[in-house]
Parts: C-alpha cells; structure tokens; sequence
C-alpha cells in the first residue's frame, strides 16, 4: 500500500532488521555519528530524487530502490517513547525509510519530509 501511495510499486526495497550494535556500528561508519539508531537508509542510486523513484513505477521490470535497516531494540525504546506499539514503530521507520531511498533529507530539506511523512501518516493510517 506504502509503495502504491508514493508510486513506487515496480520497485524492491530491502529491509533488515539488525542489532543495536550493528546498527551503530553503520550510524559511524556512514553517518559519522555515535551510538545506534532506529533506521537507516541505503539508496541502491545516490542522489535519487523523488522524481526518478516514481518513474520506476512505469517501468515493466522491477527497479530496485534500496535497501532499510531498522533496529528492533531501538525501535521498542522509542514506541515506548511515543506511546506506540512496536509494530506501528516499525511501520512509522519503514515510512521514513522509503521517503529517504527517494531522496528526501529531513536534516536539510526545511521541513519538507517531515509534512510528506505527516501526510502519508494520516493517509495509510500510521498513528
């Protein structure tokens, strides 16, 4: 349904779940910062905008988009957090995840995923 929403449905996307420490481990090697995250992204093309990602949609062979590695443990930390259960975190981080393989950039884009993922949210029911 995600993939249908954001017009990506011809598209793979893998999705891990890691540890906390294998998750932290990639956070510094990738990201230069310390200590585990709930989600990382992998784009299979750096750079990707929105725009190419939805052209896969009208491709007749799949296009891979990338790859999502999302920690459990962190995951379950932050539902309790949010007051969510673990299964809707992991929707909310698979969400986030997507939008970051189609290249948006909440740490530089003024806010711009953030309404989109707020949007999507509402649309796909992810409290």
């Amino acid at each position: 349904m995600t993939q249908r929403e954001l017009k990506i449905a011809n598209s793979e996307i893998t999705v891990a779940f890691v540890s906390d420490a294998e998750i932290a481990r990639w956070n510094e090697i990738y990201r230069k910062k310390k200590g585990p995250t709930d989600v990382l992204s992998f784009p299979a093309i750096a750079g990707l905008s929105q725009k190419c990602a939805a052209r896969a949609n009208g491709a007749k062979k799949a296009e891979i988009l990338g790859d999502i590695a999302i920690s459990p443990e962190t995951a379950k930390r932050y539902a309790k957090k949010n007051g969510r259960s673990l299964q809707t975190e992991i929707r909310v981080l698979m969400l986030h995840g997507v939008l970051h393989l189609m290249g948006y950039d909440h740490e530089n884009d003024a806010g711009q995923m953030n309404r989109i993922e707020q949007k999507l949210r509402r649309r796909l029911g992810i409290a």
